[in-house]
This record gives structure tokens, sequence and C-alpha cells, in this order.
């Protein structure tokens, strides 16, 4: 059994794009068990609060406005070594920079549009699965 979490969202840019099904393909095929699931749409005041880290950073406003902008896809995933696998299977930031195979190769198409976000660390998806999930919402 699966030891381990990550959060996840489908951004609005891959959401509007139709993008959905081919990024949870490219996870449950990478091993993920998406433990809690909902499409749903951040307010100004939930993006501000999500990124608070950001808010002293130059992109700030534009991230909000990014995220604000139509669905989002917010997923909790599980599997052993969860946040390290997950963010390898999404690349970098950047999507020239990103490695073939990976989500961000495929579908993002900028650094500001990257299809999808994944935690950072065991800390930060629990703090952003709990964020966006109450605990009778996981699975």
């Amino acid at each position: 059994m699966a030891t381990n979490r990550t959060f996840t969202m489908i951004k609005p840019d891959a959401v509007e794009k139709g993008h959905i099904g081919g990024i949870l393909n490219m996870i449950t095929e990478a091993g993920f068990r998406i433990v809690a699931m909902k499409l749903t749409q951040l307010t100004k005041a939930d993006a501000e609060a999500f990124y608070a880290v950001h808010n002293e950073r130059p992109f700030f406003g534009e991230l909000v406005e990014f995220m604000t902008r139509g669905p989002i896809v917010a997923a909790i995933l599980e599997k052993d070594n969860a946040v390290e696998d997950f963010r390898t299977l999404i690349g970098a930031t950047n999507p020239e920079q990103a490695a073939e195979g990976t989500i961000r190769k495929k579908y993002a198409t900028s650094v500001g549009e990257n299809a999808v976000h994944g935690s950072d660390s065991d800390e930060n998806a629990a703090i952003e699965g709990a964020f966006h999930f109450a605990g009778r919402e996981q699975f």
C-alpha cells in the first residue's frame, strides 16, 4: 500500500484546452492512485491564500489572475515517494526545459501556463491537500 501523498492541480490553461483526461491518464499510468479529486474554481481570495508564499514576488498578481480565470482540477495522489516521483513526472516549470515524456513537455505552453501544479515537499503536500479537501473527501 502506498504511504505517501502529494497534491496537484490541473491549471486553467490545461482545463481550457481539454487536457484533463490526458493528464490524469499520465498520472495513473505512472502508478499514482487518486485519493481525492474535484473540478472547482478558485476565487481571488482562494488563490491569494494558496499562493501566499509568493505574495511579495512581482508575478503574484498575474499568478492570481491566471489561477482564477477558469476551473481547475484539484487532486490528492498517493504512491510511495509521491512528492519526488510526481515532480519528476510533471517536469521542469519551463516546458522547453522539461524532459520528454513529462506532463509539462506534452501539455504546457510557457513558464506561466505550465499545465499543472505539484507540491514541492511532504509538508506542503499535506497543507495544500487540506486546503482543498476535507478529511471525509479523501479516500
